[in-house]
């Protein structure tokens, strides 16, 4: 990463809110929200961001976003590089013929869903969402484009919280990931 690069990310970092006890008791939430409330912030965002899927996945063909924070920054990159930008939701947002994957949370399971024929057969696909945890919801993206025949180039998320175990998970099942700010504790 060049030096320029790096003071973009020093800055991104800086204003990342937190939140003690959000959702929950015990939880410290970090929040990308607040740093977009700062317009340097928001071009250093999309600066580390296109010039990563520039450098990494020069040809990749569709940018992926998880709801809902990842589609703010998979229109983004997808707008700079004139490529597609497609949501993957929560069950029942989308209209249309959906394909589905369930995936397990803290305390039961959800479904995500994507619709058919927004990924064709062999197209290389970047899926980026804010914030990687425990990778429940990254794994259910992957497999959900990898049912529409997509390959999936890279998981790329802007924070992780690497004692969630997330990144591991993902790269047992093959995924390359991507984060550009580390936290090691997670209380």
């Amino acid at each position: 990463m060049s030096s320029d690069q790096s003071a973009n990310v020093e800055l991104i970092k800086k204003y990342i809110g937190e939140y003690p006890d959000f959702p929950k008791k015990g939880i410290l939430f970090k929040d990308i929200f607040t740093a977009l409330r700062h317009g340097e912030v928001c071009k250093a965002i999309k600066n580390v961001l296109v010039s990563y899927v520039r450098e990494s996945c020069p040809d990749v063909q569709v940018i992926v976003g998880l709801e809902a924070r990842g589609f703010l920054f998979s229109l983004l990159i997808a707008a700079e590089l004139g490529v597609a930008s497609v949501p993957i939701r929560k069950k029942g947002k989308l209209p249309g013929t959906c394909a589905q994957q369930e995936y397990q949370l803290e305390y039961g399971t959800d479904v995500f869903e994507i619709q058919k024929g927004s990924i064709v057969d062999g197209q290389k696909v970047l899926i980026i969402d804010d914030l990687l945890a425990t990778g429940g919801t990254m794994d259910a993206a992957n497999k959900l484009v990898q049912q529409l025949g997509g390959i999936v180039e890279r998981n790329v998320v802007i924070i992780e919280l690497t004692e969630l175990g997330g990144r591991k998970k993902l790269e047992a099942s093959g995924s390359k990931v991507h984060s550009f700010i580390e936290y090691h504790d997670v209380e």
